[in-house]
């Protein structure tokens, strides 16, 4: 028995860093985004020089990786040994000393290079001047690896209760030809190594999947509801070209977006009654969506008769369901982000020219917005808003600095969004 035990122990635990490696890829790889906005984003850029050197390929610089590390703890103990790199870096940026940061081990270090060596792909414009688009496939990849990790863990852990069966019944064979006595097996909810194993798992994959729960309370990423007329964006923000602010002026002027007035949209449907030329529409459960109807359903809430060309004065608000919502807590202000910083629809909406039924595109949680205000670059020339912050003007002007993030104003002070 007490060799049946070491076989268990020798092939089943080292499973267990593969099933753990499965479960928590992607929080390590998201620990290491989140560690270098934290220590890295205030002086550096992936692919560009800020403050500091741009840090794509900063492994293959640094003869050493060991000293790598340590220059990352504390650069001026490296400086001052006269390693050559070191020194080389830090008089080729005017002797400005780097921050210490003691308290990164060896492994957030990694995970942090991790980051940089997959940032900073370059993106393709969208083509009508919104913000980059994201490649499709990568999620996809993403998934497609972890599902091919889980499957050889899988199939190692069959392979070893298979050679834990063979084992047990060669030992029987062989008790059995020397006339040794077999003691009665022990039943698997009763063996200590079966127990100890599967408490281990279960503590794992559970913490893992309530760390994930959590994280997604009073969230509503790809909240997806049917409203009460199909409105599709496509065919109005993408094929038609309407400009987001005519139907959502509040976005340039005030803290609010809003939702068009009905007479906002009959501003263009009183002339347009029928979808006629457009493409076929369909709802996200397949079932063609006929467009003239849905106008149809806008001439009911409007009160509008299209024989008679007038109002039966019947009409009611359509009860829009609200997809976007912050927390009460959460100052939030379109003209600040619209008018003041510039900013497109699609940076928070994502590709809202290409849906047609509306989902949110982003989770617009307290870390989401805290990492686009450390990488969102001040658009200071000719924007008289940013007119008061003159060291920063007279920084780019002399080249100091070529840009400002919103972190550099206060972006992430606490006051700011939350009062």
């Amino acid at each position: 028995m007490s060799h049946h035990r070491s076989i268990v122990k020798s092939l089943l635990f080292p499973l267990l860093p593969s099933l753990f490696i499965v479960f928590s890829a992607q929080v390590r790889a998201q620990d290491g985004k989140q560690l270098f906005n934290q220590k890295c984003a205030s002086c550096h850029a992936v692919d560009k020089k800020l403050v500091g050197p741009a840090l794509k390929g900063v492994e293959d610089r640094w003869p050493e990786k060991a000293q790598l590390y340590e220059w990352i703890r504390n650069s001026a103990a490296v400086v001052k040994s006269g390693y050559p790199r070191a020194v080389e870096v830090y008089n080729e940026y005017n002797k400005l000393q780097m921050t210490a940061f003691p308290e990164l081990k060896d492994a957030d270090i990694d995970a942090i290079l991790g980051y940089i060596n997959t940032a900073g792909a370059p993106k393709a414009p969208t083509g009508d001047g919104g913000v980059a688009s994201v490649d499709p496939n990568a999620k996809t990849q993403q998934g497609d690896s972890a599902l091919l990790f889980g499957i050889l863990t899988l199939i190692l852990a069959v392979i070893a209760l298979i050679l834990l069966q063979v084992n047990s019944n060669l030992r029987k064979m062989t008790d059995q030809k020397e006339g040794i006595p077999t003691p009665e097996p022990v039943p698997f909810y009763r063996n200590k190594a079966y127990i100890a194993t599967g408490a281990i798992l279960l503590f794992m994959v559970g913490g893992y999947y309530t760390f994930q729960g959590a994280q997604r309370l009073g969230r509503s990423k790809d909240y997806q509801p049917e409203q009460p007329i199909y409105y599709s964006h496509t065919v109005h923000a993408g094929i038609n070209q309407i400009n987001c602010l005519y139907c959502h002026g509040g976005a340039q002027e005030s803290k609010h977006a809003n939702i068009p007035s009905v007479n906002v949209c009959m501003n263009c449907h009183m002339g347009i009654n029928e979808y006629a030329k457009g493409p076929k529409l369909y709802r996200e459960d397949g079932s063609e969506v006929d467009g003239t109807a849905e106008i149809q359903k806008l001439y009911q809430y409007a009160g509008w008769d299209p024989a008679a060309r007038k109002y039966t004065g019947k009409g009611k608000p359509i009860e829009w369901i609200r997809i976007h919502n912050l927390p009460d807590h959460v100052y939030f202000n379109h003209s600040q982000h619209v008018k003041a910083g510039k900013q497109q629809c699609q940076t928070c909406h994502g590709e809202i020219q290409k849906m047609d039924e509306v989902y949110q595109f982003s989770d617009l949680s307290m870390g989401w917005c805290v990492n686009c205000h450390r990488e969102s670059k001040v658009q200071f020339a000719d924007n008289k808003f940013y007119s008061i912050y003159e060291k920063f003007h007279e920084d780019i002007k002399n080249k100091k600095l070529d840009s400002v993030t919103v972190e550099k104003i206060g972006g992430t002070e606490c006051q700011k969004c939350h009062y």
